[in-house]
């Protein structure tokens, strides 16, 4: 039973990253993923000092989301 659980794990693994392979690689993807980085350069450059703000505002957030102090 271990084993076939195991097998059929190992399975959706493979077709998981099948897809994501075939995802990454698709030309469509990669021309709106350089839109989109060019867009946030821009953003950035454009825009600095909000830019920064809201990057630590963001570190905040998830630095507090993730600490283990309770």
């Amino acid at each position: 039973m271990n084993e076939e659980i195991i097998q059929n794990l190992n399975e959706r693994i493979d077709l998981a990253l099948a897809k994501g392979k075939e995802i990454i690689e698709d030309e469509e993807f990669q021309q709106k993923l350089q839109e989109l980085k060019n867009r946030a350069e821009t953003t950035v450059r454009n825009h600095p000092v909000k830019s920064i703000a809201i990057g630590l505002a963001i570190g905040f957030l998830i630095g507090k989301l993730f600490n283990s102090d309770d």
